[in-house]
């Protein structure tokens, strides 16, 4: 293992030092504003922004390396990345907090991007399957305990703004004093509806959904919570636990999307978070365990939708065109992701918290009606035509070079080995 971790392991570590940074950027800023009495149509314009900077940086920032390199790009992302989290300090105000989001997030889409091109070119073939699970966890564990860190001082003082900072600048460490060579040019992103709503109509309805619920409560879930009167530890909780449930689910539900048709893994999918989220708003739960238990399965629920639907739109894929379908569709998830904060901010200011989970229950009762109008219109993929499912993070937190990382893993993991000259395996 130590051998298969060395050549990447600077480029790991500094994927760990990004993702806390962005757990602590995430958490404290919707924290920090329900302390400052922001309302949560202001706080939800903070996700709206984030998703706006990801996509854009998903689409420019191949365009940037290819200008200047992989090095100076990386060391942009994560300088400007620093001062915008320094700058919220400073500029105490929604407004301002709005396009300095934006600017986090393009700058997170466009330094994981980096990095993940960088990990797939220096990870041996024979290894890349297991490199990317390892960087699959060093990036959950990052987030989780960047969010976690909240808990450990005072949010309403200038701690973690800095701690934040700091992490983004430690980020581009390993990179910026590597002696290796610049890998393979960034995978580019197009955007064509029409073609990914012919290859598979629930695919481009789902993404989008999933986009609407999981990007407003990853952005308002800290709102939620503050306003249900839980403690910082059950808010930072209340955020991290789905993610991990997620993850978690995700084992299980790909093998059973292997096995069946994935629309059907999709509606139960969608059929269990429905039932959560209208749980959410008939009980209005104020214990800790409630909520937690709760979010909880509302993370394995949503949270491994979203690589069920990568799956189904690469089974119908023509040949060679899995990245750019995922892509694409990575594209009309940020689309979702723009609308859903600013839906579910302007419900919660019209109806408090339970405005959040009316958002995506709207969202999900939507996709469960298309994807059952969907199976009835259109026969399922048979399990020969079908590709292997392929864990993914959150989309939130997935750029299309994860998706073409996965790929590779995926297929060199599917390689029998070579007889070598002598013809002994």
């Amino acid at each position: 293992m130590v051998r298969t971790l060395n050549p990447v392991l600077a480029l790991l570590m500094g994927s760990a030092f990004l993702l806390f940074a962005g757990g602590i950027n995430g958490l404290i800023l919707p924290v920090r504003g329900s302390a400052e009495g922001f309302s949560a149509f202001s706080l939800g314009l903070l996700g709206t922004g984030w998703a706006i900077g990801y996509v854009a940086g998903c689409l420019l920032t191949p365009r940037l390396v290819a200008r200047v390199g992989h090095i100076r790009s990386f060391s942009v992302m994560a300088a400007c990345a620093a001062m915008a989290i320094l700058a919220s300090l400073l500029l105490l105000s929604p407004w301002a907090w709005i396009p300095l989001r934006a600017i986090s997030g393009f700058c997170f889409a466009g330094a994981a991007m980096i990095v993940e091109s960088w990990l797939s070119e220096r990870a041996e073939a024979s290894s890349r399957g297991r490199v990317f699970g390892i960087y699959t966890m060093v990036n959950l564990a990052g987030s989780t305990a960047g969010q976690m860190m909240i808990t450990l001082g005072d949010a309403t003082g200038y701690l973690f703004f800095v701690l934040g900072a700091m992490f983004y600048c430690l980020a581009l460490l390993p990179t910026a004093v590597t002696a290796s060579q610049s890998p393979r040019p960034l995978v580019s992103v197009t955007l064509d509806v029409g073609a990914l709503w012919r290859n598979s109509p629930v695919a481009v309805f789902g993404v989008a959904m999933v986009g609407v619920s999981n990007s407003a409560f990853g952005t308002l879930a800290a709102v939620y919570g503050d306003r249900a009167g839980l403690t910082l530890t059950t808010i930072a909780l209340f955020a991290s636990l789905p993610i991990l449930a997620g993850a978690v689910a995700q084992i299980p539900v790909g093998a059973l999307s292997d096995r069946m048709d994935r629309r059907k893994v999709l509606l139960m999918l969608a059929a269990v978070a429905l039932a959560v989220d209208v749980a959410f708003v008939l009980l209005s739960p104020e214990d800790a365990a409630t909520n937690l238990v709760l979010a909880a399965l509302l993370g394995a629920s949503i949270y491994a939708m979203y690589p069920v639907i990568i799956a189904h739109a690469s089974d119908h894929a023509a040949e060679g065109t899995a990245i750019q379908t995922s892509g694409g569709l990575l594209m009309v998830y940020g689309i979702g992701g723009i609308v859903g904060p600013l839906v579910a901010g302007v419900l919660m200011s019209a109806t408090d918290k339970a405005g959040l989970f009316i958002t995506s229950m709207t969202a999900h009762a939507l996709l469960i009606n298309f994807t059952l109008f969907r199976i009835r219109a259109r026969a399922p993929v048979t399990g020969v035509e079908k590709g292997d499912f392929i864990a993914m993070p959150p989309g939130r937190a997935s750029t299309p070079e994860t998706r073409s990382l996965a790929a590779s893993s995926a297929s060199t993991a599917e390689t029998p080995s070579q007889p070598g000259a002598d013809g002994v395996p």
